[in-house]
């Protein structure tokens, strides 16, 4: 079986954690604990989240005067290999010395035109109170918005459109290769008059680049690991309720306003997108669930295989 993995952010980075390379190492760990088995009996691809990393890297740069700083496109690229590196030390530290693992710098294509590039709205870097916010807003003319009671900063997450090295990472796949691909949704890149391939200043959401990636490699499942067991209906009141299973038309069409636009929403449609165009199935769930998210035993199942949404029992107590 062919599966794309996605961790989340909190694969790398829990939320409050000080952003030191030993807490990212010490989760990078934990997730490497629940990917070895996976690794080792099936075609693996492991796509993950960046933002607090390149959130990071833009606050350095702009610490230092002397020369400006470096765009998004550029932080984008560091983090891939930052991240792809914990991954494979971990990774290779859990199997056999001659499986083979490789990370894969990877371009995404965006539409220059995009309109999310008039809309800022995937979060990066640490959270502020609002006054800090609106220092660093005046002072840097980044934009900042709403997470929980706190403030962070936003930038433009246009739609991936094509992932240049999708024959690489199907040449290593045929050959054994865990691939670590797509990290931070990718680098974000366009195509300039003349078909100048450029880079941009944006930052692609990593669920919609790894529905993407899955479709392109062909992929059996697509996994989006993210620190909820499931999709809920109702989160966070009494009427909680987890879905189990649903058809990507019906999640979307009845339920599409329950998720959180900045968590849960982007997950949901990636899978939808993954499920409507593969016709196989994509989960939503725990990165410690992973194991019987494959074997379809917990997270949330978009498949076009069942019809309507079902739900597991509501919330005890």
């Amino acid at each position: 079986m062919r599966v794309v993995v996605a961790l989340g952010g909190n694969a790398l980075l829990r939320r409050g954690q000080p952003m030191t390379v030993e807490n990212q190492r010490e989760n990078v760990r934990l997730a490497c604990d629940r990917l070895a088995p996976i690794a080792e009996q099936h075609e693996l691809i492991i796509s993950h989240g960046n933002g607090p990393q390149i959130g990071l890297l833009a606050l350095e740069e702009a610490a230092y005067q002397e020369v400006p700083e470096s765009p998004l496109d550029v932080l984008g690229a560091e983090t891939q290999g930052m991240i792809g590196y914990l991954i494979e030390e971990e990774l290779g530290n859990r199997l056999p010395f001659e499986k083979p693992l490789a990370t894969l710098l990877t371009m995404i294509e965006v539409d220059p035109d995009d309109p999310a590039f008039t809309d800022p709205s995937k979060p990066i870097g640490p959270q502020y109170d609002k006054a800090e916010a609106d220092k660093l807003a005046a002072e840097r003319g980044w934009t900042f918005k709403p997470d929980g009671n706190q403030m962070r900063r936003v930038v433009p997450s246009p739609a991936p459109q094509r992932i240049f090295e999708h024959r690489p990472i199907k040449w290593l796949l045929e050959r054994g290769c865990v691939v670590i691909c797509a990290g931070g949704g990718g680098i974000p890149t366009a195509y300039r008059p003349g078909r100048q391939l450029t880079g941009v200043e944006a930052v692609i959401d990593k669920d919609r680049a790894s529905a993407l990636l899955a479709r392109d490699v062909q992929a059996d499942m697509l996994i989006l690991a993210t620190d909820a067991p499931a999709a809920f209906v109702g989160f966070g009141t009494a009427a909680q309720r987890a879905i189990t299973e649903a058809d990507p038309d019906a999640l979307l069409a009845e339920h599409e306003a329950e998720f959180a636009a900045g968590s849960m929403l982007p997950k949901v449609i990636a899978a939808c997108d993954f499920a409507k165009a593969s016709g196989k199935p994509a989960v939503i769930g725990a990165l410690s669930d992973i194991g019987t998210m494959l074997a379809g035993t917990a997270g949330t199942r978009v498949t076009t295989s069942v019809t309507g949404v079902v739900f597991g029992p509501p919330a005890s107590g």
